[in-house]
């Protein structure tokens, strides 16, 4: 069996979505003390958090894993925020993006230091697809900024564009 999550493409850039797996693939490699990823690797969607940066750019259309790098490297993409949905019913696509859209976008502002509408940076959140809302009680929202440039070395945090 395989769980999935689902990521909806960058509001700006289209209707693209990719769906992301957990079907055994290894955990991000982390510093001990700090928890900051150490080492590239494809690494299982569900142990990624916020603060890890990733290449987006080398994601398909269905993944088992997801590219993560030291924030030190060129990437694309950092995880800057995560909330968690509340537990009862899936509430259907629609509604899980809009809760995804009413957590990130102001936490956006308050990361990126400029208000989505006004920013070069995409946002795109990972989300619970049904089945790992019913197989694997995943309810965790993932907030990802996106720089389409990429070759971002350090974090976008503060960015202003």
């Amino acid at each position: 069996m395989r769980i999935t999550r689902t990521s909806a493409a960058c509001l700006a850039a289209g209707a693209l979505a990719l769906t992301l797996t957990a079907c055994g693939p290894q955990a991000a490699e982390r510093d001990a003390e700090t928890g900051e990823i150490t080492e590239a690797t494809d690494a299982d969607v569900f142990s990624i958090k916020v603060g890890d940066c990733i290449s987006s750019a080398e994601l398909g259309t269905e993944v088992e894993t997801v590219p993560t790098v030291p924030c030190d490297e060129p990437h694309d993409t950092e995880i800057y925020a995560s909330t968690f949905l509340p537990d009862g019913e899936y509430p259907g696509d629609e509604e899980i993006v809009e809760l995804a859209n009413a957590y990130c976008l102001p936490a956006f502002e308050t990361f990126i230091g400029l208000d989505y509408d006004s920013s070069e940076i995409y946002y795109q959140p990972l989300t619970p697809s049904q089945m790992s809302w019913d197989e694997a009680d995943d309810r965790e929202v993932l907030c990802l900024a996106v720089d389409e440039a990429g070759g971002i070395t350090g974090t976008l945090e503060g960015a202003n564009r």
